[in-house]
């Protein structure tokens, strides 16, 4: 039995079929506001998208997939790359930007004389920038406040603000007394820098040994230069990091970091600035007199080599070694060759006595004049002295004879004399502890044997060269027993107790005359005080032994420059225990009367007057009832 619908369900189900119908045909929202409930569940097949296959969908996943693991491929390769191949190089960059070795800029120990008298010293100074990009007040009124303290005019520091807005440099090396009343002023846009000066309280005083530092606090000259690695203080160098925020913390900073920097040690000198007072003014007394183009004198203990005053002429003050000229700046005790001239006749006399080619009472005759290869040689007084006839050598030392030294050194072969000149090292240096020290000329050993004119040119002390500090530590062998000993001008490094912390390496004493030929040589120079050329260096109650010495000055292109002529002087004393040898050296003195005895001479005597009050050296008795009476000496022209 069938089962008939009402008509209202048939009318229900056609309306459904109707919406269904409809039910894919996707409808503007803005057209339907209430589009119709869909209750039916569709299976997976219906959801897929239509036209694209199963297969083609696992490729488009495959390449994705490939995508992401290039992707990841290239990334690790980019990371072997940075933390491998470029990890030393990454971390040093790192480093530069992240730290900071910092190194305090420490004051130079300070230099003292062999009394402790300061000669030079670090102060700390300022230099004054000014901001004006910074500045709460007007210019008008800073220029007003900051002039007066500075020393220049308000308009000057106006035009100096108006030049830029920041950086501004106003005035260098500001004392503390005057950072102090700038930094009373409390003023925006002003910025005081400190540095460190180097400052020299005693001026022009010892300019040839201390030498002065550059801007960059380098050494120039002097012990400045020669010896940097004493006078900077070790300083530990700190390591800084700089953090996320950009603030800087210190890295294993030891304890009592700042405490250690800086220490209280100082360069102790052998010299005596009172003696270098005495020298100077001494020096400076002949220079004025005759004119001279300039001239030294230098004081050596004989025993150890080290030297008590060393001054040249024309000086100049550390302070303002910029103002100075540049011959000014060379110490040309050191670094300038000149011909010695008779000076260099003792030493003649000791190689004959040491080589045992003659005696100590040996005598030679003195013609006054002789032709040797045809090249003439005369004594300086030949024009009116004449011949001397027999002469000790002594007497040749005493009378400075040209003649009697030429035929004392043809007792020795050419070649042995050349081999005692290189014994006595005149092509090498001193080794003095003072920077740009220059050797000696001396011809070569063919020159020198094979020419007859060159063994007597050297006789008298010409024909080749040495510096002034060379000829001092040679008659130096003379005074101390034959030892060749090394002058030096520094101490060593002192505690505030005076007590030596570092001192020079210096070479041990090296033996060249022999005792008996150095005694017998000195007292042959002490003649020459007595009654020849250096009468003028005598001093009543005391023993010294001494030589004149006036040369030709050698021209550089050769020859020598007419008329212009080099005195020199070196004594000795006291004969009877040796301590020092002081030598002056004058370059073109004027004047007919201008020699060795003369223009030197007195300068040794002044200077050794010095020592003795210094020293307080006693007189000799025997020279004291002796009491010669110091006279002109007479020297001419060695030629």
């Amino acid at each position: 039995m069938s089962r008939r619908r009402s008509p209202q369900k048939s009318q229900k189900s056609q309306k459904s079929q109707k919406e269904n119908r409809f039910a894919s045909v996707p409808v503007s929202r803005s057209r339907v506001s209430n589009p119709p409930r869909d209750d039916r569940k569709f299976s997976r097949s219906d959801s897929r998208p239509t036209g694209i296959s199963a297969k083609a969908l696992r490729q488009r996943l495959l390449i994705v997939w490939m995508i992401l693991l290039g992707a990841m491929l290239l990334l690790l390769l980019n990371l072997l790359r940075i933390q491998v191949l470029q990890a030393g190089m990454l971390r040093e960059r790192a480093e530069e930007q992240q730290v900071i070795d910092l190194r305090p800029v420490m004051p130079r120990r300070p230099i003292v004389d062999r009394a402790g008298n300061v000669l030079a010293i670090d102060q700390p100074v300022y230099t004054l920038f000014a901001h004006p990009l910074l500045f709460s007040e007007s210019e008008e009124k800073i220029a007003a406040a900051v002039a007066p303290i500075v020393g220049q005019s308000v308009q000057q520091l106006i035009d100096q603000f108006n030049s830029q807005e920041s950086g501004i440099r106003i005035r260098d090396n500001i004392s503390e007394d005057t950072h102090a009343r700038i930094a009373a002023l409390g003023l925006d846009g002003l910025e005081l820098v400190p540095q460190q000066e180097r400052i020299y309280p005693q001026q022009a005083l010892f300019p040839e040994i201390i030498g002065f530092v550059n801007a960059d606090r380098e050494g120039q000259s002097g012990v400045e230069a020669s010896l940097e690695t004493q006078l900077e203080q070790p300083t530990t160098e700190m390591t800084l990091r700089r953090s996320g925020d950009g603030g800087i913390v210190p890295i294993n900073l030891p304890d009592h970091f700042l405490q250690h920097q800086k220490d209280d040690l100082r360069l102790q000198l052998t010299v005596d600035s009172r003696l270098q007072r005495a020298a100077r003014s001494a020096l400076d007394v002949q220079m004025q007199k005759y004119n001279a183009k300039r001239g030294t004198v230098v004081v050596m203990d004989v025993q150890d080599g080290s030297i008590r005053s060393l001054a040249t002429s024309p000086s100049y003050d550390l302070n303002k070694f910029y103002e100075a000229k540049i011959e000014q700046l060379r110490n040309w005790i050191l670094t300038d060759l000149y011909e010695p001239g008779s000076t260099f006749k003792p030493l003649n006399v000791a190689i004959a006595l040491e080589s045992g080619a003659v005696g100590a009472d040996a005598s030679f005759y003195d013609e006054g004049a002789i032709e040797v290869d045809g090249w003439p040689i005369q004594n300086s007084d030949f024009s009116y002295a004449g011949g001397r006839g027999q002469l000790s050598l002594t007497e040749i030392l005493q009378y400075s004879s040209n003649v009697g030294m030429v035929h004392l050194m043809e007792t020795l072969q050419p070649g042995v004399y050349y081999g005692w000149l290189e014994k006595l090292k005149i092509n090498q240096p001193t080794g003095i502890d003072l920077p740009s020290e220059v050797v000696g000329q001396l011809k070569d050993y063919a020159q020198f044997t094979e020419s007859v004119i060159e063994p007597v040119t050297t006789a008298f002390g010409q024909g080749f060269s040495l510096t002034p500090i060379k000829m001092l530590q040679l008659h130096a062998m003379l005074a101390n027993g034959g030892k060749r000993i090394t002058p030096h001008v520094v101490r060593g490094l002192v505690d505030p107790n005076s007590s030596l912390v570092w001192k020079p390496d210096l070479p041990a004493p090296e033996v060249v005359f022999s005792p008996k030929t150095a005694k017998a040589v000195l007292e042959m120079m002490e003649h020459v005080v007595k009654e020849g050329t250096g009468k003028p260096a005598q001093i009543p109650g005391y023993r010294i032994a001494g030589k004149t010495g006036t040369a030709q000055k050698a021209s550089p292109d050769g020859g020598y420059i007419e008329g212009a002529r080099i005195t020199s002087f070196v004594g000795i004393f006291p004969v009877e225990t040796p301590r020092y040898v002081v030598l002056a050296v004058v370059d073109e003195p004027q004047g007919d009367d201008a020699y060795g005895s003369t223009v030197a001479a007195p300068i040794v005597k002044s200077v050794m007057e010095s020592i003795i009050a210094i020293d307080h050296l006693p007189p000799d008795q025997a020279a004291l009832e002796e009491s010669p009476e110091g006279g002109q000496g007479d020297e001419r022209m060695g030629e």
